[in-house]
């Protein structure tokens, strides 16, 4: 784990229902948008104050999980290796995920690199590093890595491989010392529950995507439910017809019927894969091995170039290289 990556002052806090993320977007504008405007006008005041709150609360929540975000790297947690633990007179200043030198760090939003140098240029850190700015005040740190895959100053993609894991710095082994900023570069918050607000599980469970999400993770899941004969247009939007089509599926599965697609809801979803296969479920896996770099075409046909690409993303995350789609697999791709 890191032997520094402290931050000067003391960690800052960042609830799950946090609002922070959404610059430009009031607690009014949160409430008109789910039609609770006028009810909150109508309680008294306390009343008022608690039904705003919940309505923010679940409004941040929701559109948070958009599918904007992605694991950056799998590993385990390391004891001592959690946001806020003492580092002499100061805090660790990310949460660090252990694997060994070499395992694929992936940016975990869409931004730019603004920072790539030794410590990225903030106090208290050592080692090779990387800031995604992402916009909003909103920033990611990459630190001890052994190896840059992108330049200064790119525009990278969720789940773009950017860099390897590695031991450069002060450590005590290899790792990542994954950082987010919320507000400025430099004011941190848990990395954990800020990844897990916005659906991403960063001990490496199954992401949770919620309705009105975009993106290549919404592509993915609308070629499994086309698998399941649902004939959804894939667009990359998870609007009200995928949504229908998914509450529908949990509901002939004897799933909650809420339309996130997530823990409960992916592992019935996916297929295991193999060489030969063919269909939209293979689309789907394309697709996710897409998202991480792998520039598939997506043909629906499970080929030696598909289990080429497979292989390669098991092999650099440090899963069995088998070549085979299973629940592993599809956990990593998709978180």
């Amino acid at each position: 784990m890191c032997q520094s990556c402290v931050t000067a002052t003391a960690p800052s806090p960042l609830p799950a229902d946090s609002t922070d993320s959404f610059p430009g977007l009031s607690r009014r504008g949160l409430l008109a948008g789910l039609g609770l405007g006028a009810l909150a006008v109508s309680l008294p005041a306390g009343a008022a104050a608690a039904a705003e709150a919940e309505a923010v609360t679940a409004a941040a929540a929701a559109a948070a999980r958009n599918g904007a975000w992605a694991c950056p790297a799998l590993g385990r947690f390391p004891a001592g290796g959690h946001y806020g633990a003492p580092r002499g007179g100061a805090s660790h200043a990310g949460q660090d995920v252990s694997n060994s030198t070499g395992t694929a760090v992936y940016a975990a939003a869409a931004g730019t690199v603004v920072r790539r140098s030794w410590g990225g240029g903030l106090p208290g850190r050592t080692g090779n590093a990387l800031v995604i700015a992402h916009g909003g005040g909103q920033y990611t740190y990459y630190g001890h890595l052994s190896a840059y895959r992108v330049g200064l100053n790119a525009a990278v993609r969720a789940g773009q491989r950017i860099a390897d894991m590695g031991a450069t710095g002060n450590v005590t082994g290899p790792h990542l010392h994954f950082e987010t900023h919320n507000g400025s570069l430099g004011s941190t918050v848990n990395p954990v529950s800020f990844l897990a607000a916005r659906g991403v599980d960063l001990a490496g469970g199954w992401s949770r995507i919620d309705p009105g999400a975009k993106g290549a993770t919404v592509v993915v899941i609308q070629h499994l439910m086309n698998q399941r004969g649902y004939r959804l247009a894939v667009d990359g939007a998870y609007g009200s017809v995928s949504v229908d089509a998914v509450e529908r599926f949990q509901r002939s599965q004897r799933l909650a019927a809420d339309g996130q697609v997530g823990p409960a809801t992916w592992p019935e979803l996916v297929y295991t894969l193999r060489q030969g296969g063919e269909g939209s479920h293979v689309r789907a896996l394309q697709a996710a091995l897409n998202k991480r770099g792998a520039a598939l075409a997506v043909d629906g046909g499970f080929g030696s170039v598909t289990t080429t690409a497979v292989r390669a993303y098991q092999g650099v995350n440090r899963l069995v290289v088998d070549g085979e789609a299973g629940p592993v697999t599809w956990r990593a791709l998709t978180g």
